[in-house]
């Protein structure tokens, strides 16, 4: 069934990921004294009207379009658990995967720069708010799993 918690879980750790496109991940200024921020689509400057975007990332932005929409398409594999379960282990996987590319490319802008807790933004807590989900949909569906089982054993 769809409208099962699991689908909700699945569809939050969506929209978690997709929010990494309104957020920004690291927030920092350069040696120079210019501030920058860095998102999924690219690296922002700030300007006198506002953040122009320095460097896009045109890969990163695909990633996470493609990481956003796992767990959306393992919403529709409810009538087989099994293969949900699978793909959502996999989905644990390749969100964590994805985290390390996002640490990666900042590294590649930030430089030598010691980053302080204030350079974190809300973008950083996100992939991990996602693999909450995640394990919370997986949790839900070995319920299922189990309910079903003993509801079999009952016939």
């Amino acid at each position: 069934m769809i409208q099962r918690i699991q689908s909700v879980w699945l569809f939050l750790a969506s929209i978690a990921i997709f929010l990494l496109f309104l957020f920004p991940y690291i927030q920092f200024a350069d040696p120079t004294g210019i501030y920058k921020a860095i998102k999924v689509t690219g690296l922002y400057k700030a300007t006198g009207e506002g953040a122009v975007i320095e460097q896009a990332f045109t890969a990163l932005t695909i990633g996470t379009v493609v990481v956003g929409l796992i767990p959306l398409a393992i919403i529709f594999f409810y009538n087989n658990r099994k293969k949900q379960l699978s793909f959502c282990y996999i989905a644990i996987i390749i969100v964590l995967a994805y985290s390390f590319w996002l640490v990666e490319s900042a590294k590649e802008y930030v430089g030598d720069l010691n980053l302080q807790m204030q350079n974190y933004g809300l973008g950083v807590f996100l992939p991990s708010l996602s693999i909450l989900f995640l394990v919370l949909a997986s949790r839900g569906i070995r319920k299922d799993e189990r309910l079903v089982k003993s509801a079999d054993r009952l016939r």
